[in-house]
Order: structure tokens, then sequence, then C-alpha cells
């Protein structure tokens, strides 16, 4: 067990134990297509997170991973902006004070080892209940056609589906 102490521009000390091993013991619930690592290559939210927090999380996600100081929707995947602004998941609820950053910030601590089970719970049902946009693309698009729903496939990467497969 490990315990870490955050100190970054949005989150001053805030610690945290990891519990589990890297990537390993999940909830059987949560099946996640791609790691954070995979997600940071492909490219999302436009490059523009985890800028400042980069030494709480393994080095080699950040080898390739696509970053940018200033938010550019070319750097993802799918080359478009699929993402609210910070302000919006606050009005919405769904920010949570140990993950200033909203759920990909969750995932990550939770990839790493950190479990906090009320709110794990929260987050895993909130990334069950977005599997619904991969029912539309299948529904509404040709299998592999990436120019439709560009948005949608986007942001099913940034909740861990791999859009790539639809």
């Amino acid at each position: 067990m490990k315990t870490f102490s955050v100190n970054d521009k949005m989150q001053k000390g805030y610690v945290y134990k990891r519990i589990e091993p890297i990537g390993k013991n999940f909830d059987p619930q949560f099946i996640p297509e791609l790691t954070p690592k995979e997600m940071l290559e492909l490219g999302v939210f436009g490059g523009k997170y985890l800028n400042d927090c980069k030494r709480e999380f393994p080095n080699d996600w950040f080898v390739c991973a696509k970053l940018s100081d200033t938010k550019d929707g070319n750097l993802n995947y799918f080359s478009v902006n699929a993402s609210q602004p910070l302000s919006e998941w606050v009005k919405k609820g769904w920010i949570h004070p140990q993950d200033p950053r909203g759920w990909f910030q969750w995932y990550c601590r939770y990839f790493i080892g950190r479990r906090t089970p009320e709110e794990d719970q929260r987050q895993i049902k909130r990334w069950s209940a977005f599997r619904r946009h991969a029912g539309a693309i299948r529904k509404y698009c040709e299998p592999y056609d990436f120019q439709c729903r560009k948005k949608q496939r986007q942001a099913l990467l940034h909740w861990a589906y791999d859009a790539r497969k639809l």
C-alpha cells in the first residue's frame, strides 16, 4: 500500500492510498475497453488533461500522450471537441471533491489502485450509463464509418469505450 499526496493547480493537500496493484482488481461491473495510457495516446480532452499532475501517474502514460497547454480538438482521435467545460460538470453535480477534474481523474486514480467504495460505485454507474452512445452509433452508422457521429465516438473514448471498434 502506497500513500500519495496531491499538490497541483486544482488540488492541494489531498492524500490517498493506493491499495490495489495498478490495473488490477476492478469491480466486476467495471470493464473499461481502454486504459488511461491508451486514452492519452489516442487523443482525448483536446490534450488539456493531467498536464500539471503528471507526477501522480506512471511516467510511461505520458511518453506518447497527445497533450497541449491549450485545448485543441485536433489532438483528439476523431479531431472534434466532444467535451463540456468543467463549469458545466460542476453545475450538473458530476464533480466530487476528491476528483476535481472529473471522471477521467477518478478513472486514473482507480486504475493505479485507489479505492473509495461509495464514489467508485457512483462513477461506475455513470460509466455504464454512457454505453448508450455506442448503441446510437450502431443504430445510425455503418460499421467503421468514422465520419458518422464523430462527437459521440470521441465522447465514448473519453469514457474508456473504444469507439474505433464501432
